[in-house]
């Protein structure tokens, strides 16, 4: 049985420079879009995209809908159904307009790989994720050891996250000169350190309590003071491994190195919470967390907009929209509390208004709306 197509395989590597290059697309949304091409070419027995026809497109979506998750073993969910698919369709579609393809593809059988409607609604339905409160990520920091200095890199590690709000990525390839403990800052510069879509821009600490940014604080003067570590070391350093005299390897000390991945990260948080008796929180998590406080702290537009700089959006309706959903419990509580009459309120409701129709004003503009 046919397992490769080198027509396929060149069309396809065209396309992933293309997203990558042209598109501006990472890695692994790349690696996606070839993992759904590559199913599709499974079902389809690796055929010739230039015999494309609706009847493939009809036939993979009924045969995707009936495929287990490998990790659940419950069928594929709707959201994977509809990324998958409109991944395919956004592929074929711009196959139509290649050489060759364009006179052998119906540009409209892409319309064969959309989803009803009702399933497109339940694929992109807000569900509701767990969030760590301020308070539980305080309590697993506290009980977390910190006698070893691979138990002091821990410890600062999660608290560094809460401070800064940084992406695990960032944090992996971050160097001492990148923190400014006198500054109370983290300068995320693209040219050294993996940040989302490459932006370069300054955190400043949240002010999420003085007792984390010592923590964060005494951890750099370790590293600087007592270990003579330098500028380009690593802020969080790769533990260095070792076979131990019953030939069983073992962690001792640090290597002056970055984390490949932010692999390691996730498995200390995961640790770390389960060590609590929590479950676990990814570092991700702990910026819809800070996003939760700002809500509570801003008054003003201009504060939230800062706010919302500070964790790397250049526009204050990413942190709205991507991060700045109540959360059930608390909408409850503010409705509780709207029975009562206020004196006075601590937002201009009216600023805020304005600040939000110019915002989107804006985005619209620059989209070509």
């Amino acid at each position: 049985m046919m397992k490769h197509n080198a027509e396929n395989e060149r069309i396809k590597r065209k396309y992933f420079i293309f997203l990558k290059e042209a598109k501006r697309q990472n890695e692994s949304s790349v690696d996606a879009v070839a993992k759904a091409v590559s199913r599709f070419e499974s079902y389809a027995k690796y055929r010739d995209f230039k015999t494309f026809h609706f009847e493939q497109a009809v036939g993979f979506k009924n045969h995707l809908a009936k495929q287990d998750n490998q990790q659940t073993g419950k069928k594929l969910s709707k959201a994977t159904l509809n990324s998958t698919l409109g991944q395919l369709k956004a592929f074929f579609q711009w196959l139509a307009m290649q050489p060759v393809y364009k006179s052998r593809i119906s540009y409209t059988d892409m319309e064969y790989f959309n989803l009803s409607e009702k399933e497109v609604r339940i694929a992109t339905a807000r569900r509701e994720t767990a969030v760590p409160t301020l308070e539980q990520i305080k309590h697993v920091i506290e009980t977390m050891p910190k006698n070893s200095d691979i138990e002091k890199r821990n410890r600062s590690l999660i608290a560094f996250t809460l401070l800064t709000g940084a992406r695990d990525s960032a944090i992996a390839s971050m160097k001492l000169k990148h923190i400014d403990i006198i500054g109370n800052s983290v300068f995320q510069d693209a040219r050294e350190v993996n940040t989302k879509f490459s932006k370069t821009f300054t955190t400043f600490f949240f002010p999420v309590g003085d007792d984390i940014q010592q923590i964060v604080c005494d951890w750099v003067r370790y590293l600087k003071e007592e270990l003579l570590w330098g500028n380009d070391d690593p802020l969080f350093p790769k533990t260095n491994v070792i076979a131990g005299d019953d030939r069983v390897f073992k962690a001792s000390g640090f290597k002056r190195e970055h984390w490949s991945t932010a692999s390691p990260i996730r498995t200390i948080f995961k640790e770390a919470f389960e060590s609590a008796d929590l479950p676990y929180f990814n570092p991700h998590s702990f910026r819809k967390t800070i996003v939760t406080l700002g809500q509570k702290l801003c008054q003003t537009p201009e504060e939230f907009k800062s706010w919302s700089q500070n964790l790397g959006h250049e526009d204050v309706l990413t942190t709205l929209y991507s991060y700045g959903h109540v959360q059930p419990h608390r909408q409850g509580e503010i409705f509780q509390q709207l029975k009562f009459p206020r004196s006075s309120v601590n937002q201009n409701v009216d600023d805020i208004a304005r600040a939000v129709v110019k915002a989107m004003a804006d985005q619209n503009s620059q989209i070509g709306f």
